[in-house]
């Protein structure tokens, strides 16, 4: 009989992943991957910048290559950040694979076995796996349409033994779809400054934004930089060129990031160069700029599908939060209700989501659901929206 580590047996499959077998299904409308739309990727354009490139940079691609990632990527991709005003140079780059590497890498840098990390509730459950698997003490702290309860916040960062970090997506975030008020990060500034509790600040979607009256908030803490906080920032090629890359990134002190390519180089040693090297040559071409303007758009129709659905279609004891920006719609529902189940008389109908337990720290709370609009054409949309309407009504009232 296998003796498996504490550690691993911690683990629970994503819930997530489990549906996406479902999303395969020709009768099934799948709003429950947070996957960019196939339709949507640059094919064209990389395949005629790889054709364009030198030899030796195609030869180079099918090599190893430094932990760190390929210099010419840290490069442009350094010059990518710093335009949206990050210090690049103040801090270590890191090429990850993927920006889930980024947060496991970071996890196993901090947490030691029974250590409290603090999260917002509900949360990414890509990072709530990657700090079980550590074994950490997750707290859950409640988001609300600003971002995280600043007071809630405030008592934790007072508890001992300290928090070893605390983790937030301010931009569009994943769950719950929200872009931070420029207030609430002041707030979260003043409640760990000087406290020696690192922020990972993760922003996979602070480039889909639909509006530019909303730029300003999308500024990065990690661009504010505050003294007394170490900022550790994430992120992805996933949402602006495209997830199979596996290309993420982190941006972070030396002395943190140096551990993490520690980490790294037991991990995989490399980064794939095929991909960094067609990473690279989107960005110095200006293709990528071009692209987060075409996808913004579509993604920016596709939501306002979503949310004229969900008016007509949805009782009005259910809530949510209009989109701005990102990938998802949270709808709240009232306290006595399953997601779960709601979920079940979905599929019957035919069409999926995320149930809201799947973003919750500890498993319970599910009254709340997930839906994305990333994948699916305005038609899908209006077709499903109301299979998902009906079942909450059939479950709810």
């Amino acid at each position: 009989m296998p003796r498996f580590s504490q550690s691993v047996s911690s683990l629970r499959s994503s819930a997530i992943r489990e549906l996406m077998s479902l999303a395969s299904r020709p009768d099934i409308i799948s709003f429950a991957g947070g996957m960019p739309g196939n339709d949507l990727f640059p094919v064209e354009e990389v395949e005629e910048l790889f054709r364009n490139l030198d030899s030796r940079t195609r030869q180079a691609a099918f090599q190893y290559g430094p932990t760190p990632g390929l210099p010419s990527l840290l490069e442009s991709l350094g010059g990518f950040l710093e335009k949206k005003g990050l210090p690049v140079k103040k801090n270590r780059l890191m090429v990850t694979t993927g920006s889930q590497q980024a947060l496991n890498l970071l996890a196993n840098v901090f947490i030691d076995p029974g250590d409290r990390v603090l999260v917002e509730n509900p949360c990414f459950i890509g990072a709530l796996s990657a700090f079980r698997s550590c074994r950490a003490q997750i707290k859950g702290i409640a988001v609300d349409s600003e971002g995280i309860d600043a007071g809630e916040l405030l008592l934790e960062t007072a508890k001992s033994p300290k928090a070893k970090f605390l983790y937030i997506t301010p931009y569009f975030h994943n769950p719950a779809g929200i872009l931070y008020s420029e207030s609430r990060k002041l707030e979260l500034i003043g409640a760990i400054e000087g406290k020696d509790i690192p922020l990972i600040e993760d922003d996979a979607y602070g480039d889909l934004y639909f509006h530019e009256k909303e730029r300003p908030r999308l500024r990065p803490l990690k661009a504010i930089d505050p003294e007394g906080i170490d900022i550790c920032y994430t992120g992805s090629f996933s949402k602006i060129l495209g997830p199979g890359l596996r290309l993420g990134w982190l941006l972070a002190p030396e002395p943190i990031a140096s551990k993490c390519e520690l980490l790294k180089q037991s991990a995989d040693a490399c980064s794939p160069s095929f991909t960094q090297v067609l990473a690279d040559a989107f960005i110095r071409s200006g293709k990528i700029y071009a692209y987060i303007e075409k996808v913004r758009l579509e993604y920016k129709t596709r939501a306002q599908a979503m949310s004229a659905a969900l008016r007509e279609h949805l009782p009005a004891y259910v809530s949510w939060n209009e989109p701005s920006g990102g990938f998802y719609i949270w709808l709240n529902l009232p306290e006595s209700a399953d997601a779960s189940e709601i979920m079940k008389k979905s599929i019957e109908g035919g069409a999926v989501f995320v149930a809201g337990k799947t973003f919750d720290p500890d498993g319970t709370k599910n009254n709340a659901l997930r839906l994305s609009y990333c994948n699916n054409t305005p038609g899908e949309i209006l077709r499903g929206v109301p299979v998902v309407a009906e079942a909450i009504r059939a479950l709810c009232g």
